[in-house]
């Protein structure tokens, strides 16, 4: 599947832009949501996800985990969209709710990680109700996470290796004469 939801009834892939993360909270309220809610949720594996702490003129990205790097699930919603010249395009977006306690000094939201226990509620083809849908997406427990700095080389879409998620020590805050 390709990142960046193409609703179907979509005129041009375009949209796919704005719709790589769908707050919680308004997906059953969204026209490019709504749908997918209801009738299209999939779960997204991963074993971390990346977010970026904005200081000054800085971003200094932090490596999420559950556990010791446990393979986990985020709550996706999934589309189907047919192009002009016929072609399929199969697409997803992340669900996302208000940070936990370890991510919000970080960032303002965090991807929905489902415990394993939602699964099957979460993937039920019988369930179209958006509501029950959307009580399964409560914040993870941040005592089952860790998170950590990582090099700025994560920053870049070509660097796709190992040492993007490996530890960095972060630099000693400056200190001022007049503490």
């Amino acid at each position: 599947m390709r990142w960046g939801l193409i609703p179907s009834w979509a005129a041009d892939p375009s949209i796919a832009a704005g719709t790589i993360n769908a707050r919680s909270e308004t997906a059953a309220s969204k026209p490019s949501f709504r749908e997918p809610l209801q009738t299209r949720r999939c779960l997204i594996p991963a074993d971390g996800f990346y977010e970026w702490r904005h200081r000054a003129k800085e971003k200094q990205p932090f490596c999420f985990e559950v556990g010791e790097g446990n393979p986990f699930a985020l709550a996706g919603l999934w589309d189907r969209w047919r192009g002009p010249d016929e072609k399929i395009v199969e697409t997803c977006t992340i669900l996302t709710t208000t940070p936990n306690e370890l991510l919000s000094d970080v960032h303002d939201r965090m991807p929905v990680i489902l415990d394993t226990d939602t699964y099957d509620r979460w993937l039920d083809p019988g369930m179209h109700d958006a509501e029950r849908a959307v009580g399964l997406l409560g914040r993870f427990d941040a005592n089952l996470m860790r998170r950590y700095p990582v090099s700025t080389r994560v920053n870049l879409v070509a660097n796709d290796d190992p040492e993007c998620c490996a530890p960095v020590d972060l630099p000693a805050a400056p200190t001022t004469l007049f503490d």
